[in-house]
């Protein structure tokens, strides 16, 4: 079952850049960077209130994210909501008739199970489904 707002992806050009932004400028503490290479990205996570912003970066120039910098620029990527039965929820939906960009959940960040869900499925915004390695109560 979904329980929350997990974060918040903010597709970025210059990671350095954007760190310093929402960091130095906002005062958003940075909880951490780390490099996911299923989804071709380098991340940093900033925690506010009840859920985070992720910004998200493309390693290397490569994948979606170097492809959705390239088409539309930097800017709100993606929502990601926790569960804590991503397999239950993915079924639910696509009983539903949601479209997912994968066959199954992969390897996330913070050792995550994830899995994206077409943004035609949700009114044209790119949903992500994350279940952590235990879910926290």
């Amino acid at each position: 079952m979904i329980r929350r707002l997990d974060h918040v992806a903010v597709a970025v050009p210059d990671l350095a850049r954007a760190i310093a932004r929402f960091s130095e400028d906002l005062g958003l503490p940075l909880a951490g960077t780390e490099d996911v290479p299923s989804e071709t990205t380098s991340t940093a996570f900033l925690p506010v209130e009840g859920t985070r912003i992720e910004l998200v970066h493309p390693m290397a120039g490569q994948g979606p994210i170097a492809k959705f910098l390239e088409k539309r620029g930097g800017g709100l990527h993606h929502l990601c909501f926790s569960t804590d039965d991503i397999e239950a929820d993915v079924a639910r939906l696509r009983a539903k008739g949601w479209q997912f960009l994968s066959d199954a959940p992969k390897a996330g960040a913070h050792g995550c199970r994830v899995i994206f869900a077409h943004p035609r499925s949700c009114e044209g915004v790119l949903i992500e489904l994350s279940q952590p390695p235990s879910f926290p109560e």
